[in-house]
């Protein structure tokens, strides 16, 4: 009978409306009580994000006096928001980029569609390549253009990206390292996941801008996005080891003996049997670790990069745009835009943990 219910609830929204929020008196009293606080909460909200925001006119003045948003201020700084200081006769290498790898993450994406081997070699091993030479130009007639240049959401999403692609499988290699059997291996792995899990990232990162170059022969220099990615990355993989880790102790001894019945090797019996088990189990633990290095990006403003927070910051010292909703305006796009990207990565997780029949639903 409750199946039966709860799908009539899904199939009709009156339906589900009826019976999860008034199916009694004193829970419809809940239900209008909560409406009334989310109309109070709610409406200052609507009343300064559209009804008094500023969207055109004379905008600089306008937002001098508007008790809104201004809006205006993201439309005049748009082009700096998402490419920093690119050249903006070369953004459209900027745009080619994030086609081409769209190309190659959205099938990759869709389980439905084939040939998932070959979109990953391309993805992650010819993509970040062409990607590079495509930004950073010198080759083909293309303007050189310094990472110094490169800003706002660009950066971010290098740096996100680039870490995310990296902590993975260093992560998984760091997870099995500890689990080893192997006294040395298994030492230097519990090493540096402890070294890099007890250091601050804003320490990290510091180190990597400022001690880094000390240890360097004179006249050699490492590129400041480059020591920043490989900073970030290197941190993400300590968490993600752990994460991993969790996975590998959820797995049975049984499956390690199936794997060893069938005669399969040490790292055959990890990734046909062992490895694909434990990564579904841990699914949510990875993406938080995802949704936490995204964010992290923002403290590479420390070193001098300009990623989508910093570029935004930079933009309130525009004399032109002083005024009192600038830097409210400024703060709450930003988080809606890093709101929209972890929020994706979040969706996606739970549609692959119903794929892989991993997520249970809790029953009351």
């Amino acid at each position: 009978m409750t199946n039966a219910v709860s799908f009539q609830t899904r199939k009709n929204p009156l339906a589900w409306i009826r019976y999860n929020l008034f199916p009694n008196w004193w829970n419809s009293l809940i239900t209008l009580c909560c409406c009334y606080l989310i109309y109070l909460a709610a409406m200052p909200i609507i009343d300064w994000a559209f009804v008094n925001a500023v969207w055109m006119g004379n905008p600089v003045e306008a937002c001098r006096t508007s008790t809104g948003a201004c809006w205006a201020f993201i439309e005049a700084k748009w082009g700096q928001i998402f490419y920093g200081r690119y050249p903006i006769d070369e953004r459209w290498r900027v745009h080619l980029a994030y086609g081409l790898g769209i190309v190659g993450l959205v099938p990759l994406a869709i389980p439905f569609i084939k040939f998932k081997t070959l979109n990953a070699l391309y993805l992650f091993g010819i993509y970040p390549i062409l990607a590079f030479f495509l930004l950073s130009g010198g080759l083909f007639g293309l303007v050189p253009v310094e990472t110094s240049l490169w800003g706002g959401l660009l950066v971010t999403l290098v740096v996100a990206s680039t870490g995310m692609v990296f902590s993975l499988p260093f992560g998984i290699l760091l997870a099995l390292g500890r689990r080893s059997n192997t006294r040395v291996v298994r030492i230097l792995s519990i090493g540096f996941i402890e070294f890099w899990r007890g250091v601050p990232l804003i320490t990290i990162l510091f180190i990597a801008s400022v001690l880094l170059p000390l240890f360097l022969e004179q006249g050699v220099s490492v590129d400041k996005l480059l020591r920043a990615i490989i900073g970030v990355a290197l941190f993400a993989s300590a968490y993600m080891a752990e994460v991993v880790r969790g996975g590998l102790q959820a797995i049975g001894p049984g499956q390690y003996e199936a794997a060893r019945a069938l005669g399969l090797g040490y790292w055959r019996a990890h990734t046909l049997v062992v490895l694909p088990q434990a990564l579904t189990h841990v699914i949510p633990g990875i993406v938080n670790t995802f949704i936490g290095l995204f964010k992290d990006t923002t403290l590479v403003l420390i070193i001098g990069m300009f990623d989508l927070l910093g570029i935004v910051k930079l933009s309130f010292s525009d004399p032109n745009w002083s005024t009192p909703q600038t830097a409210m305006t400024g703060y709450v796009f930003t988080g809606f835009v890093f709101w929209v990207f972890c929020y994706a990565m979040s969706l996606y997780s739970q549609f692959m943990e119903r794929r892989l029949a991993r997520g249970k639903k809790s029953q009351f």
